[in-house]
Formats: C-alpha cells, structure tokens, sequence
C-alpha cells in the first residue's frame, strides 16, 4: 500500500534525501510536469556546515534549519513523506519504507553520509559524532553539562576529565570545532564560572595525516594551525587516537590523554541501502555512478552528493570532495539530464567546477582558497561569514544567524548556552 500518493499519468521522480543534492534537485524539478516524492527521515533541510555553531552554543538549530513543507508549499506536484527507506527493489522500481511500498519511474539516492568511526567499537560507544542538528545539540548538552559537574567535582582528576576535549579529524569540522572551543575558554567560560580555573582546560586536536586541513592548500594548512595554536589549541599532526574507554584516549605515540570527551570529526562513509549487491558500492561505502550520476548497472536509477563515487573524473580519483557544492552541482544538472533521458536524449557529463574551500578558526581568523586567489586573516573570515550567510535558506534564518554572529562579535558572547533535553513524555506536573 502506498503512503497516500496520488496515481497519475506524470513519471514520477522519487528523491531519497533532502540535503543539499536532493533538495537543489526538487527544486528543479518542481517547476516542471512530473509527480516528486521527496522522502526523508526529518521534516527539515539542515544546514551542514554550521552544525559546529550549535554545538558550541553559537546558534539556534532553528536558524540552520528549514522546514521541507515551508520550500514546497506552492507545489503541488511535490509530496513529501517523512519515513526511512529500508530497501530498493530495482527489478520491480519500487521501495520499501516504514510507511509502505512506493513506486517509481525514476529513483535519486541522496542520503548523504553517516560518520565513520572505522569500526572502532570504543569510539562507536564513546565518542561524539556531529553529523547531524540532533547530535550538536547533544554536544552542546554534553559540554555544557560538563562545566557545571566540574565545578562541584570532589576531586581534581574527575575535573580534568571533565574539562579537556578531544577533538579528532583535522578537516574543517574538526578545526571549526577545536577553535570555537578555545574562544569560549579563553572569553566565555571564565566569565560563566569564575571559580573554574580555566587555566587547566585542555583542548586538543588530532589528525593523523601530516597537516591540519589537508585538503586545503599549503599556505591555508599553514595558517590555520598557527592559527590554532595562538589560541591555545594542542595541535597534533600524524597522530591517531587509537583507543578511547570514556576516561583515557590513548594515541599511536603511547600518550594517554585524560578526558571524558572525544567529539569525532574524522571520517564520513555513505548511508547504505539494501537492495544492491555489494560490487556497487566502492571505497567509504560510496555508491559507484558514471558520468550522468547513474548507479552502476541501472539506468532509472541516480545517486547524487556523499554517497556518489563518480569514476572517469582525472582530477577526483577517489571521487568528489564530500562537500555541499559537488552535491548541489550534480543535483541541478541531473534534473535536466532526467528530462534528456525522457525524451530519448542524451545526457550532458558532470564535470565538477570547484568554487573554492574555506574554514574559519575563531574571530577574525579564516582560511579561503579560491580558484584564483588565496587569503588568510580578518578578511578571510568577512568573506567565509558573507558566503556561508547567503546559503543558508530562508530572509528569517539569516537575519536570525546574523543578528547572532553580530550580538557575539560586538558583546564577545553568546546568551544561547542553554542545557535543552529532549523528554519523552511531558509531565502534567
């Protein structure tokens, strides 16, 4: 039984997902004659690359989210069912979800990636994934939290354990995270806990390659750790977390670092479906997809953004960076190949135009590679705020994120450090 979705004469387009690959691919896709089923497994799209500002009790998750229904309303032709998919039936095009079986004439997979944790059980168990609004708002419970133990705690080692964070993965994430931390000890904390000596807080910063953003270029890889390192942050370069038990992080040098807290930024796999036999997936679970995002061995069947690895392309051999931009580029010109390949077409070929990479560190330090220019400092970190603020969805959610970046940078302060736990049940009491 299918989830109460009209039966019409239009091919019907079923998107999994509403990152930004699915979404930028819907809103194409609206506008034309065709039934779209947009399925997610929440009734909003979040804003990735601000996950880290919820986290550290800098933004709103309602200012980095947008309800999916709200983008859709003068659509019609558009139905969104919020569900999981559990399996693809490619033989029958059909899936299966926890509301029923739905058909399609076309399926687009973009579920993007899940965090992972190379199947280290202890860090499954302990550590602190961020790929997702819910999992910030438990980091910013969790930090909090902390602080508030620590300042009653018995004795010093339960308040080291407390207070040192652990921050591993040297991409943007892991960099965004560590230096915000820093910002809040160094201006925030003290102020909130003036009998916490914040003296003895430890951040640190792993990543096992050589450099801190990698692949970023060598001048914004430089800075940034210079960066970091100013404001206090341990940085560590060419080593591995190798253990972690809730209490001690244990690395590849035989360091044993006492913390309670490892936030986990260092690897993505995509979100796996049934359905498939395993020779379609390739390396980080990504499935493998030719030129015209067409899953290997299908031709009604697409994968776009995360989870697509897309072979042919000599400057991506491992496939596209795991970012918004190669998802929202694949996502607008698939919605014109979907309609090439209706009318017996042929396709046009993906090909990637980078636009630049960026990450900020803390106030007035970014890094912004762009294709023909590179620049560090304040500036760098206007231009990392101006772009990040125009991509966010919706007039209300950037003036909300701006009222806030520009409260914080005129105050040196948030007021959003609030400990929000979610309740199952709401008590009459």
């Amino acid at each position: 039984m299918e989830p109460n979705i009209p039966d019409t004469s239009q091919k019907r387009i079923v998107i999994v997902g509403a990152g930004f690959g699915g979404l930028a691919l819907a809103q194409k896709l609206a506008k034309r004659d065709v039934q779209i089923v947009l399925i997610d497994k929440n009734n909003y799209h979040q804003f990735q690359p601000l996950f880290y500002q919820v986290a550290m009790a800098g933004l709103e998750p309602s200012s980095i989210s947008f309800p999916l229904r709200k983008i859709f309303q003068r659509k019609k032709n558009v139905h969104i069912r919020i569900t999981n998919l559990n399996k693809v039936n490619p033989e029958k095009n059909t899936i299966e979800t926890d509301l029923g079986e739905i058909k399609y004439d076309y399926l687009v997979l973009a579920m993007g990636a899940g965090t992972n944790f190379f199947g280290m059980k202890n860090m499954i168990d302990h550590a602190i994934p961020m790929k997702s609004v819910s999992e910030a708002i438990y980091l910013r419970n969790r930090v909090l939290q902390n602080f508030e133990d620590a300042l009653t705690a018995e004795d010093a080692d339960t308040r080291e354990g407390l207070m040192n964070m652990v921050v591993v993965g040297g991409g943007p994430t892991g960099v965004e995270v560590s230096g915000t931390l820093a910002e809040m000890k160094k201006i925030i904390l003290p102020k909130d806990y003036p009998d916490m000596d914040f003296n003895t807080m430890k951040i640190y910063l792993f990543e096992s390659s050589a450099e801190v953003l990698e692949v970023m270029s060598d001048e914004a890889s430089a800075k940034s750790k210079e960066y970091l390192e100013r404001l206090g942050v341990i940085v560590k370069t060419g080593v591995r977390i190798t253990d972690f038990d809730g209490k001690y992080a244990y690395t590849s040098t035989n360091e044993k670092i006492r913390t309670n807290n490892i936030v986990w930024a260092a690897g993505v796999k995509g979100n796996t479906v049934e359905g498939f036999a395993p020779e379609v997936y390739g390396r980080g679970a990504r499935m493998k997809v030719n030129q015209y995002n067409q899953v290997d061995g299908f031709t009604n069947v697409f994968a776009v953004g995360d989870i697509a690895l897309m072979s042919g392309d000599e400057k991506f051999p491992n496939g596209h960076p795991q970012v918004a931009q190669p998802a929202i580029q694949q996502g607008n010109l698939l919605a014109k190949n979907i309609f090439r390949i209706m009318r017996g077409e042929s396709p046009e070929g993906f090909e990637y135009k980078d636009l630049g990479s960026m990450a900020t560190v803390g106030r007035n330090l970014a890094v912004v590679d762009l294709p023909f220019w590179k620049f560090q400092g304040a500036f760098a970190w206007y231009v990392w705020m101006f772009v990040h603020l125009m991509s966010i969805l919706g007039i209300k959610n950037k003036v909300m994120v701006f009222i806030n970046w520009l409260w914080s940078y005129v105050t040196y302060d948030q007021s959003l450090r609030l400990i929000i736990r979610p309740k199952t049940k709401v008590s009459n009491t």
